[in-house]
């Protein structure tokens, strides 16, 4: 997972299968040659296979997964998906040669153990007195103004109608300002590709991203804490971040179906489907990768999902690529050319709105990746260490809600995400009827124009951050097409 890594601040119709086996990724434009001899014995890895998406088509390659040795984990038979596991180096080789199978992809180079991640930096909990109206927190919460939430607030709070799946980490369901929004039912956990409705399956081991992207969404308005940007909705914990951070394609995948087939109107990815940051399609793991996420995506959205995703944390002109340093990181990244055939994911995909970061002054943030025609709209996301903050927050990140009831600060698109997720579940609530493209459609109507700096982007003096914006007032590659508004999409038709 990497958007940053844990906030560096990372299927009926389609046709994907997923197994897991022992070859590592090859570098792009690496041949492949045809199996030969014995196999040979090598780490757990994950692979994906694309096939067509139909009950007979799923089983013969399940078959093909278990004659070569691999042991089947479990299957999604509505896009074709088998998740399957063997430690054969010459796995994938043969598997694509099976009848049937379109393409096989390793999922991972690093073999399948137990790993641990650290706690995302936070700072210590903040102290406020509630003003009339307000949430104890809500004065520290500059990013809540800055888009008009407490305005929208007083014509929608939003729908219990109306669920928002956080594909994440998992969400504290016990925290007191989410535990009525978390539904239970609607829940689960996508680790290695396999759903678990297991509470303490989707709970959150040892990271707080979630939980913290989950508050900005929905906390409750009950006089406690902070207050979300879509208080009445209902979230669903996806947890698909394993415990050393890490969100493979299997976990991405699965969470995608799980949102189409339990009636999600949106989801939050704060985060890009490891190992590669970039996912090039002349090398055969990789667009394999492409090709079964995309799908999963696809079957959400044709189910009436709309996907929110974040632009990255890199500075990186999506509209532009060029040089990839950090992938695979599961292992030992390397530095290696890309261009724009080369799809960071989700964010990347058709139909999913991709989010830049901006400070309290507006401003994209110095870390937020862009690109002309990449990025949706802006939102909050922080901005610490160049911007100087102009509201009683002190500190230019954004707060929200950590596991054990308490509270802290965090920046980066992974926190610009989940305002814009916010926003569309308000717009989802009042407008029911409305289709993912007409809700795209209505976000970025409603959302402030806001042009490019004039000259180089270079905040704070610092040349490592330099970035150039193209395009006009109304969709550029630095915001999109504006600054989300959530006052302005609650009144949408007026």
């Amino acid at each position: 997972m990497r958007v940053p890594r844990i906030s560096r601040t990372r299927y009926a119709a389609v046709g994907v299968v997923l197994a897991t086996a022992g070859a590592l990724a090859l570098p792009a434009g690496t041949a492949v040659a045809a199996p030969t001899g014995d196999s040979t014995t090598g780490p757990l890895l994950s692979y994906v296979v694309n096939t067509k998406a139909n009950h007979g088509q799923v089983q013969k390659v399940e078959k093909a997964v278990t004659g070569l040795g691999g042991t089947v984990v479990q299957s999604y038979e509505q896009i074709g998906v088998v998740i399957a596991r063997s430690n054969d180096t010459k796995f994938a080789e043969k598997l694509r040669l099976a009848k049937g199978v379109d393409s096989v992809g390793a999922s991972r180079t690093k073999g399948i153990t137990a790993s641990d991640q650290g706690k995302a930096d936070v700072a210590a909990e903040p102290t406020g007195t509630a003003a009339d109206g307000q949430e104890p927190y809500e004065a520290n919460q500059w990013d809540m103004r800055q888009i008009g939430v407490d305005k929208a607030h007083k014509i929608s709070l939003g729908s219990r109608n109306v669920t928002v799946g956080v594909l994440d980490s998992g969400i504290d369901a016990t925290h007191e300002d989410l535990a009525a929004n978390v539904d239970a039912s609607q829940s689960v956990s996508c680790i290695d590709g396999k759903t678990n409705t297991d509470w303490k399956a989707w709970q959150p081991t040892t990271s707080d991203h979630g939980t913290h992207v989950a508050g900005t969404i929905a906390a409750a308005k009950n006089g406690k804490g902070i207050v979300g940007i879509a208080p009445n909705v209902k979230l669903a914990a996806v947890k698909v971040v394993d415990d050393a951070g890490m969100i493979y394609p299997e976990n991405a995948i699965c969470g995608f179906v799980w949102a189409g087939e339990h009636g999600f109107k949106v989801t939050n990815n704060s985060y890009y489907v490891d190992p590669w940051m970039f996912n090039c399609q002349n090398d055969k793991d990789q667009a394999a990768i492409t090709d079964a996420v995309r799908k999963a995506v696809a079957f959400s959205q044709r189910k009436g999902v709309l996907n929110v995703a974040a632009a990255g944390n890199e500075n990186i002109d999506l509209a532009h690529k060029t040089t990839d340093v950090s992938s695979p990181d599961d292992t030992t990244p390397g530095t290696r050319p890309v261009t724009n055939d080369c799809l960071s994911l989700p964010t990347e995909l058709p139909g999913v709105i991709a989010v830049s970061a901006v400070g309290v002054n507006g401003d994209k943030s110095y870390y937020s990746s862009y690109g002309k025609g990449v990025v949706t709209v802006a939102a909050p996301g922080g901005d610490k260490r160049y911007q100087i903050p102009v509201t009683p927050d002190k500190d230019g990140r954004i707060l929200s809600t950590i596991p054990g009831n308490k509270y802290g600060y965090m920046q980066g698109t992974s926190m610009a995400t989940p305002h814009v997720t916010g926003v569309v579940a308000l717009l989802a609530s009042t407008f029911p009827w409305a289709s993912p493209d007409e809700l795209t459609e209505m976000l970025t109507s409603q959302a402030e124009s806001h042009p490019c700096p004039t000259g180089e982007f270079n905040p704070g003096g610092a040349g490592q951050w330099k970035a150039t914006c193209e395009g006009g007032a109304d969709d550029n590659g630095f915001y999109g097409a504006g600054i989300i508004n959530a006052e302005k999409a609650v009144q949408w038709w007026r």
